[in-house]
């Protein structure tokens, strides 16, 4: 799995091969180096970004780094390009000269800075300059690269409960209801009883908390269902998964989303470490964790015994019914996770959240090598059958692929995934008959 997702990331960076026009705080700092070695410190320089927050940090980059080197900045226009000229002018009728404007390739394009609208407005000539483009596969810039991370996290997160699950021989199909009930949960709870608008960082860990511990007592239900009930996973999920969805409309009040005020339910969706998402460490975290669980713990071990042989198992003293429930509650809180991350992200609690997710869950799990028939699978495999998806959805959006086609793709993993793993166990064990 490892080789092919290397083989996918290789195949598309070759076909993604592109002029990257950078914009970031690097770039900036890189632009006005250029700039003092071409011109030294005697132009007055304009710099010329969009209303960004990243185009905002490229123009303070680029303003310090002048300003420390001794070059005069007339000022910084964080706009439109109407607001560029504008200002522009107005610098120009002060009777203060602009010898360059430093903007990026985007804002180069806008017609209000060509040299046949430049020199209507000025008599000396104004020179344009940018960072360097450079040719690079888009697929392999650092932006990119997190945001398959970053937009995968809550799908792999997710993946790792479904991976306990279907080591059982189970399978768990709530998780996407899950995900979107306690991000509903989560709004609820936090607009009727922890204090709206004025909820501080505490109240929003609560509602959290109380969310996953909704999601954990679902995984509970299903996971007695299972055992005490003798009901199909497939059976007794599918009935949940319904149950979830129609409750997250039902707290909703029939509506789209439930807005949430409080301004600390962002904090966990926005933190960073050294430019990495908290999800996606989060998601790191949590992976180590259950690879520690499942391979050097006694609870890992009665899992993959379950999942082997169940009536083995029990005569072995397995506690069969206990370690069943059990993955069924670390899937849900699983989704729980991902739900209360969604809500973070979005800022709402919406029952629309995660619809379908459980055909890319069970996607990352068999793709990464999980035996649909049980007792077999490694979470870090779930890991890369993770990635493996995300840079095919990757992939896909560069390509303009729609959804739907993009389900149809997912399904057909699936399928290919269960082909391979049954060819596999006929090739070791030839004497079995299906």
């Amino acid at each position: 799995m490892l080789l092919v997702l290397l083989s996918l990331c290789a195949a598309i960076s070759a076909l993604t091969v592109t002029d990257i026009h950078p914009e970031d705080p690097a770039a900036g700092r890189q632009l006005a180096k250029l700039a003092l070695q071409k011109y030294g410190t005697e132009p007055n320089v304009l710099i010329v970004v969009r209303d960004t927050a990243a185009d905002r940090a490229f123009a303070q980059a680029i303003n310090d780094e002048l300003v420390t080197g001794g070059v005069n900045v007339v000022g910084i226009v964080s706009g439109t390009p109407r607001s560029a000229i504008l200002q522009l002018t107005q610098t120009l009728a002060a009777g203060e000269n602009v010898d360059v404007i430093a903007t990026h390739h985007f804002a180069s394009q806008w017609e209000v800075l060509n040299a046949s609208r430049l020199a209507q407005v000025s008599e000396k000539p104004i020179k344009v300059i940018r960072p360097p483009s450079y040719r690079w596969p888009s697929f392999l810039t650092k932006n990119n690269l997190l945001s398959i991370l970053n937009q995968n996290a809550p799908i792999a997160i997710m993946a790792i409960g479904m991976t306990l699950v279907i080591i059982t021989a189970g399978i768990d199909l709530s998780v996407g209801s899950l995900m979107a009930l306690a991000a509903v949960v989560t709004a609820v709870s936090l607009r009727d009883y922890l204090g709206g608008a004025e909820a501080n960082g505490g109240a929003v860990a609560l509602a959290f908390g109380i969310a996953m511990l909704v999601c954990a007592v679902v995984g509970a239900v299903a996971g007695l269902l299972i055992t005490v009930f003798k009901i199909p996973p497939f059976v007794a999920t599918l009935g949940l998964m319904m149950v979830a969805r129609g409750a997250c409309y039902i707290l909703a009040g029939g509506a789209d989303a439930v807005m949430i005020d409080a301004p600390a339910i962002s904090s966990l969706y926005d933190a960073s470490v050294l430019g990495v998402s908290s999800q996606i460490i989060l998601m790191v975290v949590l992976f180590i964790t259950a690879h520690v669980v499942m391979t050097h713990t006694p609870f890992g071990r009665y899992v993959y015994a379950v999942g082997g042989n169940v009536s083995a198992a029990r005569l072995s003293g397995v506690p069969v019914m206990a370690v069943l429930i059990s993955v069924y509650i670390v899937c849900g809180l699983c989704a729980g996770v991902a739900g209360v991350l969604d809500a973070s992200h979005f800022l709402t609690g919406r029952p629309k959240a995660g619809e379908f997710y459980e055909l890319q869950v069970i996607a990352a799990v068999v793709v990464g090598g999980t035996s649909l028939m049980g007792g077999e699978g490694k979470i870090f495999g779930t890991l890369i059958g993770a990635l493996i998806l995300g840079v095919i959805q990757n992939g896909l959006n560069m390509a303009g692929v729609d959804s739907y086609r993009q389900m149809v793709i997912y399904g057909a993993l699936i399928l290919v995934a269960v082909v391979v793993d049954q060819l596999k166990k006929k090739v070791i064990n030839p004497g079995i008959v299906s």
